[in-house]
């Protein structure tokens, strides 16, 4: 950090569209006191204010003052500020705020005036929260999570965003560190003080604990919920030509997302819509219906149709009604684009059955594109297996690509650890591991160990 007071608007940018009914605008940094008196100070002494009615508040409390231009000393807006003295603060530094009316030539003023002041610039993106992190007011899970609230578009994403801002994510990995520090610790112990009496069954207990720490970190790898509630529980819709992929495609989103057509072959690549259901955000997969084809173009679409099932974690299976479903589901068995686990069949075209198309079928669902029958069945159906793929486990999920980069790095020196035949081989690669996972928060302090070895073992005594 440069050390300078920093601004940036809070709120939405007004349009001339939809104005805001209020603005803010935040202020950190040394001087960000200061703002406010230059912004307000000038007029508070032309009004006669009296000791007991100051331009500045007193900290963290609001009041109602006159913004002025600090050149000009015209009025802006009449307005609320407030201040928040260091270190109890968001960012760690002095804040302050400005509770404008909405207007895009109030804010615009009101930002032109603190420019004015010279002491001030404009924040970077996210300068705010890494000032937050850089003083030690939040870890670096904290202020993922904080972009994630932000762009959370379902309940459930929020839901997992404030869990995370918690510390759930945090409180984990640091339990995992301690763990490996401790290991650690016993291991430089052993290399830089053999003779020492140090404890008996001191190596079992090291391999143990890591064996621990790595099954630990491989089950936590092995789940995909966080990044499936992050990025979109993906769901792919397959079957043959015609059965009405995309007449179901566009019957979910409540729009024409994908052209529907009575020629077979219409749908050639992957078509993509996002959607919330029950809470959980959905990219659904139009694709391309499975047959085999001597047209280049439609055996192109038929192999990324095929790799977008084997990649989803929900498949649609779309069959006729009109037809001889059954065996169009054997054969899409053998063409690759249907393996049965976690999929839902549903039979399409139940408004052109002559009888009833699904019978006494287990599992499948019954469903008029066209006239819409069947669909709540389905919208539930799709519901309760986004909830058992989402199930909550004993642990915080795992929530981004960085976080799982370091943690399989951390679980490969483990086991390079593990597998060393040298007790310093197997410290320097724990340390690795350690690193790793200090990385995720942002927390790698050598001290830490050093206050294990000497609290561990009397050493020197």
């Amino acid at each position: 950090m440069d050390g300078s007071t920093i601004y940036a608007l809070g709120t939405p940018v007004p349009s001339r569209a939809a104005p805001g009914a209020l603005s803010v605008i935040r202020l950190s940094g040394p001087r960000a006191a200061d703002a406010l008196i230059f912004l307000t100070e000038r007029h508070a002494f032309e009004r006669g204010r009296s000791a007991r009615d100051p331009a500045l508040p007193e900290p963290r409390f609001m009041a109602m003052r006159t913004i002025i231009d600090p050149v000009t000393t015209e009025v802006i807006d009449r307005a609320l500020i407030v201040w928040f003295e260091a270190p109890r603060t968001e960012t760690g530094e002095t804040m302050a705020e400005l509770h404008l009316h909405g207007g895009r030539a109030v804010v615009g003023a009101a930002l032109n005036a603190i420019q004015k002041l010279g002491f001030c610039r404009m924040a970077e993106p996210g300068e705010f929260t890494r000032r937050s992190f850089e003083n030690g007011k939040l870890d670096l899970t904290a202020a993922e999570a904080i972009a994630d609230l932000v762009a959370a578009e379902t309940d459930q994403q929020r839901r997992q965003a404030l869990q995370q801002m918690d510390g759930s994510l945090r409180r984990l990995y640091e339990d995992w560190r301690t763990l490996g520090l401790h290991a650690l610790a016993h291991l430089e112990a052993a290399i830089d003080f053999p003779d020492e009496d140090l404890p008996t069954g001191l190596a079992d207990k090291v391999k143990i604990d890591i064996t621990r720490l790595r099954e630990e970190i491989a089950t936590h790898l092995e789940d995909r919920r966080g990044e499936r509630l992050r990025d979109g529980l993906h769901i792919a819709i397959v079957g043959p030509p015609n059965a009405g992929k995309s007449s179901l495609l566009n019957l979910l989103a409540r729009r024409d997302a994908a052209i529907v057509s009575e020629t077979a072959g219409t749908t050639r690549d992957v078509i993509e819509v996002h959607l919330d259901i029950g809470g959980w955000p959905v990219v659904l997969a139009d694709t391309a219906g499975l047959r085999d084809s001597s047209d280049v173009v439609e055996r192109e679409g038929v192999r990324r149709a095929k790799a977008r099932a084997a990649d989803a974690d929900l498949r649609l299976l779309v069959l006729d009604a009109s037809g001889d479903w059954k065996a169009e589901m054997s054969e899409l068995t053998r063409l690759g684009g249907w393996n049965g686990a976690q999929d839902i069949v549903v039979v399409n075209k139940v408004d052109l059955a002559s009888n009833d198309a699904t019978g006494d079928a287990v599992g499948v669902m019954s469903l008029s594109a066209k006239s819409g029958d069947g669909l709540p069945e389905l919208l539930a159906r799709l519901e309760r297996a986004a909830d058992q793929l989402m199930a909550e486990g004993g642990a915080p999920p795992l929530t981004r690509a960085r976080h799982r980069e370091a943690l399989m790095e951390a679980h490969e020196a483990l086991g390079r650890a593990l597998r060393a035949m040298e007790v310093a081989l197997a410290a320097e690669d724990l340390r690795l591991a350690m690193r790793a996972l200090g990385r995720i928060t942002g927390t790698v302090r050598i001290d830490e160990l050093l206050d294990v070895i000497f609290r561990d073992f009397c050493i020197g005594k």
